[in-house]
């Protein structure tokens, strides 16, 4: 029997063979995840500064969206120690709906509310 024989195609890999894959596919995904962030924080610079990019298919935009947070430390003075572990365990829509639900003022929430923005490179199609 000679080594030089292909193996049989239709085989189910060995659990070592879908192991090597796997960790190949993962590689390779983390690699360019890397970069593709490293290419966006390089475009996002460009475009904070006024730069354009675009290609045959797409033009780089800069799309800002926003965030509220409650600041821990102001809204424990607000609304008290049982209040801000809860919602501090949990997250702003918790706030929001024991505000809803009338256990917390809605207006002082509001004024406790701190906007953040946050800038995500967004690739337009050019055929719109």
């Amino acid at each position: 029997m000679s080594h030089d024989l292909p193996l049989d195609p239709t085989a189910e890999p060995t659990i070592s063979e879908l192991l090597e894959r796997y960790a190949t596919l993962r590689d390779t995904l983390l690699g360019l995840e890397a970069e593709r962030e490293a290419l966006g924080a390089q475009l996002k610079a460009a475009l904070n500064a006024g730069a354009h990019a675009e290609t045959d298919l797409y033009r780089a935009a800069l799309k800002v969206t926003r965030r509220v947070e409650y600041p821990l430390d102001r809204f424990r003075e607000v609304f008290g120690d049982a209040a801000a572990l809860e919602v501090a365990t949990i997250d702003r829509k918790k706030a929001d709906a024991l505000a809803g639900a009338g256990d917390l003022n809605a207006d002082q929430l509001r004024d406790l509310a701190v906007v953040k923005e946050t800038q995500a490179l967004v690739l337009q199609p050019k055929t719109r």
